[in-house]
């Protein structure tokens, strides 16, 4: 019988052996990457990063921290400022380990501009993704057509189209043996393997209910500068704008929504939801909502429930729990049976820390010349389950996934220059177009 399921396409035993390898580092395939091993101690890793804001200024440093031979050899982000500050905290947190010469980017190997990606991808063996998610299906699939190892943050698009392209590339990438990591953490977190094998060997029987939370009061905001074309602007302040971003629950709550079908070995089927503007509605804030609830249903007909928000002022929860016909896991490394008692306990306070694991893990397997790392599938469908429920909030309406994922409406502006005007743009008063339920095309 097959294991398909024919409104998601979602095999499930694929599913397990991908969150197996995953989880534990499996090996997927026995062959060695036809690339070589790095072994010599003259023979280091090139890496490339691409994005200098934040997170690919950690993950770079993550990179450098692993055991292996590693050395940072090329940069590249659309801001020169961004990518020359990057440069700084990286070199500050190098001399810190003793390690700065594994930081060797010369001038003329830090390129700025909408293509510095393009100019990167050659100079190393392995690439850093981590610029705002709209731009991450281009570069992921120029860096797999090129022949690297692949990071990638997550998420991995912000539209539909985003989404099968990466897909795409997630199968050429297997067909290459390019090793793929996502950061989607939690995957690489021992309390969370722990946790989710046990509940994957039954220990609270089928799951029933999900619940999954990132509520809390925000991030960042970046003002509109003097001088500032609309297209500078908007990729300063990138959360705000769904092109760059996808919103808070594409953005962040991915993270949980991706441990809610991890638990299921499923992805949803449809959606429904809430959402707006209630406290964050100042003209700072682009385009986003700062609140969606979502039901989601599997195909078996159990439910998750997410909620997430962005409101000063409002309690913080970022968390997972789930309901079986056997007992309940009301928090990560917690599982009980209905009358409360406690089958598992687990604190993850001396856990290694998963944003260095994921490197670890990944530099070690490249190294060797071993392939065991193929995230991107999952990737691309966690950030569709996200997408899913922001159409299902935007529009008011009950949106199917085959429907959502096979949807043509494209965020990406025509044209990136910065003299270019992206699709969305503010009004005489300097406000944006905001979604409305029940009125809103999203599909």
């Amino acid at each position: 019988m097959s294991t398909k399921n024919k409104k998601t396409g979602f095999d499930r035993r694929r599913f397990v052996r991908t969150s197996a390898a995953v989880t534990g580092g499996l090996l997927l395939v026995p062959e060695l990457l036809s690339a070589k091993a790095f072994n010599s101690v003259d023979d280091a890793i090139k890496v490339g990063v691409i994005g200098c804001g934040g997170r690919g200024t950690g993950a770079a440093v993550q990179a450098l921290s692993t055991t292996q031979n590693v050395k940072i050899v090329a940069m590249g982000d659309a801001f020169a400022d961004r990518l020359e500050n990057s440069y700084k905290q990286i070199e500050k947190a190098m001399a810190a380990k003793q390690k700065v010469d594994r930081l060797d980017v010369p001038k003329e190997h830090r390129f700025v501009g909408f293509d510095a990606y393009k100019k990167v991808i050659p100079l190393c063996d392995v690439v850093i993704l981590a610029s705002p998610p709209g731009f991450r299906p281009d570069h992921f699939t120029a860096a797999v057509a090129a022949g690297k190892q692949i990071f990638m943050e997550k998420p991995v698009a912000t539209d539909a189209v985003g989404v099968r392209k990466v897909l795409e590339a997630a199968e050429i990438a297997k067909q290459k043996k390019l090793n793929v990591v996502v950061g989607l953490q939690r995957h690489y977190e021992n309390v969370y393997q722990q946790w989710v094998e046990k509940l994957h060997e039954g220990a609270i029987g089928d799951i029933t209910m999900s619940s999954v939370y990132w509520n809390n009061e925000g991030v960042w905001v970046k003002k509109r500068e003097e001088k500032q074309t609309e297209m500078e602007y908007q990729m300063r302040n990138w959360y705000y704008f769904n092109w760059l971003c996808g919103d808070h629950i594409v953005e962040q709550h991915i993270h949980n929504l991706d441990v809610g079908n991890w638990v299921k070995k499923a992805y949803p089927v449809r959606a429904s939801g809430m959402g707006g503007r209630q406290v964050r509605t100042g003209k700072e804030y682009g385009e986003i909502f700062d609140h969606h609830f979502v039901e989601y249903e599997y195909a078996d007909g159990s439910m998750m429930y997410s909620q997430c928000r962005h409101q000063p002022g409002t309690p913080s929860k970022v968390t997972e729990a789930f309901v079986g016909t056997k007992g309940k896991a009301p928090k990560p490394g917690i599982i009980q049976d209905h009358s409360g008692k406690t089958i598992m306990r687990i604190s993850g306070k001396d856990d290694p820390d998963p944003y260095q694991v994921e490197h670890d893990v990944l530099f070690a397997a490249i190294a060797k010349g071993e392939y065991k790392f193929a995230d991107a599938e999952n990737g691309a469908k966690a950030t569709m389950t996200a997408i899913l429920g922001r159409m299902a909030t935007y529009s008011g309406q009950v949106v199917e996934w085959d429907k959502a994922l096979n949807s043509n409406i494209s965020l990406f502006p025509e044209k990136l220059a910065w003299d270019a005007l992206p699709k969305v743009l503010p009004d005489k008063d300097g406000f944006y177009p905001i979604a409305m339920p029940g009125k809103s095309v999203v599909i």
